[in-house]
């Protein structure tokens, strides 16, 4: 039943593509749809969630304990948005009690590598971010003077 409901699903993925002859996409255009993808990406639950999805599928406990700080009420509405997208795809077992997967499709899965080059830039140049903004802040008090 699940394999003909992602069957079916493909199926309609596959039918929405653009036609050959479609606009090119474009971020810096406003009305791009395009732009709206890139605001998902640049969310910070998004930019943890899909590199912690990328071990395999996890269990909305899991996520909650691996991602620190993230609120029960976030992760769901990053999981379900990012469904939506077509990044993640949940799995009810329906099981009791509940037993509910999240894990990443191919279209996430190659964001998923994109996001981790960031996650690890970030985690390499946090010291020099630190000092930049001391340095700043020195500045902008001395010029207050």
């Amino acid at each position: 039943m699940a394999a003909k409901v992602l069957l079916n699903g493909l199926k309609s993925i596959v039918a929405m593509r653009p036609a050959a002859d479609a606009p090119q996409a474009s971020v810096y255009a406003e009305a791009c749809p395009s732009r709206a993808i890139l605001e998902l990406i640049a969310d910070k639950w998004t930019l943890l969630i899909l590199p912690a999805l990328k071990r395999g599928p996890m269990r909305n406990g899991d996520l909650m304990r691996l991602i620190g700080g993230v609120s029960q009420k976030m992760l769901t509405q990053t999981l379900r948005e990012l469904e939506r997208n077509g990044l993640v795809v949940r799995r009810d077992y329906q099981e009791v009690p509940p037993r509910v997967e999240y894990a990443l499709t191919d279209l996430g899965l190659s964001l998923a590598d994109t996001v981790r080059k960031l996650d690890t830039w970030a985690e390499a140049n946090i010291l020099h971010v630190l000092a930049a903004r001391t340095a700043f802040e020195k500045q902008a008090a001395e010029s207050k003077r």
